[in-house]
């Protein structure tokens, strides 16, 4: 996948209104799309219940919080890429605090190209997140599959009085005379003893 062709979701978090204006223009609609902006952490919470992010930058200090708590809970919990910014004198410390956690974390002032790497390196990290994310979901899937046969399996244990072995010889040998999957064939098993 080149994902420079991806579009990335994006939630600005930043009480400063003059800072959100200039921070806009570093995303073209044709990569960033939608760009939503919150001026308070209660308010980026929220945000975050009715949708996910790709990118969420936050502009440290905020009148409710410093944002790094809320920046370490995105990361734990969420798949989107999170880049802090803070103040010079507290880079070190906030770097320290956040980054065993995923959290990207520049001191500001920063510049604009310093910036526009930063939105390379979270658009590297998102990609190998939505990598890892179908890699889940397949296993997820396989698991899924395999409590399905299993299910079937123990039925024909039960009904059939068939050892395991016999059971799974039996849903194989099924699969591959009617060329369709163990899954279905399951299914069927499930539906016809059930």
């Amino acid at each position: 996948m080149n994902f420079k062709q991806t579009s990335y979701s994006v939630l600005i978090v930043s009480a400063a209104e003059k800072f959100n204006s200039s921070f806009k223009e570093l995303f073209p609609e044709s990569k960033y799309y939608p760009i939503q902006t919150e001026t308070n952490l209660s308010a980026a919470k929220r945000a975050l219940l009715e949708r996910e992010f790709d990118f969420i930058a936050i502009n440290s200090p905020f009148p409710d919080g410093d944002g790094i708590r809320f920046a370490i809970d995105i990361c734990s919990h969420k798949n989107s890429v999170v880049l802090l910014l803070v103040r010079n004198d507290l880079y070190n410390a906030t770097f320290y605090k956040v980054s065993p956690y995923g959290v990207y974390v520049l001191p500001k002032p920063t510049s604009r190209h310093v910036m526009n790497q930063a939105l390379d390196w979270m658009a590297s990290t998102r990609e190998r997140l939505r990598k890892l994310e179908k890699k889940n979901m397949s296993l997820e899937d396989k698991m899924q599959e395999l409590r399905i046969i299993n299910r079937a399996k123990w039925i024909l244990i039960d009904q059939l009085k068939m050892s395991e072995f016999d059971a799974h010889r039996y849903i194989e040998k099924q699969a591959m005379d009617r060329c369709i999957s163990k899954k279905e064939i399951a299914e069927e098993i499930i539906k016809t003893y059930t």
